[in-house]
């Protein structure tokens, strides 16, 4: 066989098994970013130019994160956490509308003592996202209704439910010890 047959053989056969790779290694990208992301994956996609800009966006939240050094709570702190949402929530029976402001003022304070940055709510939810993808809802929902209580318009339902909301992704991050799933996998 010639050198130039073999070449036409062996070229196209290197380029489809590096195409095969580059197939394997998207797909187990995506798997990866949709199983850490949860549902906060689609929602990236659907709000992004392209999968592949969403993905890139969604790899930099995670380098971030990894970046931030996310530590777990002392039970002490832990526990005086727990109290703190306690008043909160006793808080709500007299004062709902102030008692969801707390709810808010609560979570951040405990992202903060936990290591994440609290530097508007966007950026919050970015970081939040790659440990927290699963409750980032709840937070969106809280966050509204409590902008909608700050101008007097929400209703006492809306407001129970912001609280709710809130428990949820306090109880995830008191809780979580620091711990990343992606650790613990």
């Amino acid at each position: 066989m010639s050198t130039g047959t073999l070449l036409a053989i062996i070229i196209p056969v290197v380029v489809v098994v590096g195409l095969i790779a580059v197939a394997a290694s998207l797909i187990t990208r995506r798997r990866h970013l949709r199983k850490r992301f949860g549902p906060e994956y689609e929602r990236t996609v659907e709000d992004a130019d392209s999968r592949m800009a969403a993905e890139r966006e969604l790899s930099a939240r995670e380098k971030r994160h990894d970046s931030l050094g996310i530590k777990p709570l002392p039970k002490t702190l832990r526990d005086r956490y727990a109290r703190d949402w306690t008043d909160v929530q006793e808080e709500f029976v007299d004062r709902p509308e102030d008692a969801v402001h707390d709810a808010d003022r609560l979570v951040t304070s405990l992202m903060h003592q936990r290591g994440y940055p609290t530097e508007g709510f966007e950026q919050r939810l970015k970081d939040l996202s790659v440990e927290h993808g699963r409750t980032l809802e709840h937070y969106r929902a809280a966050h509204e209704i409590d902008a909608l209580s700050t101008q007097h318009k929400a209703t006492t339902e809306q407001l129970r439910g912001a609280m709710v909301h809130y428990r949820a992704l306090f109880d995830e991050l008191l809780s979580d010890g620091g711990q990343s799933r992606h650790a613990r996998a």
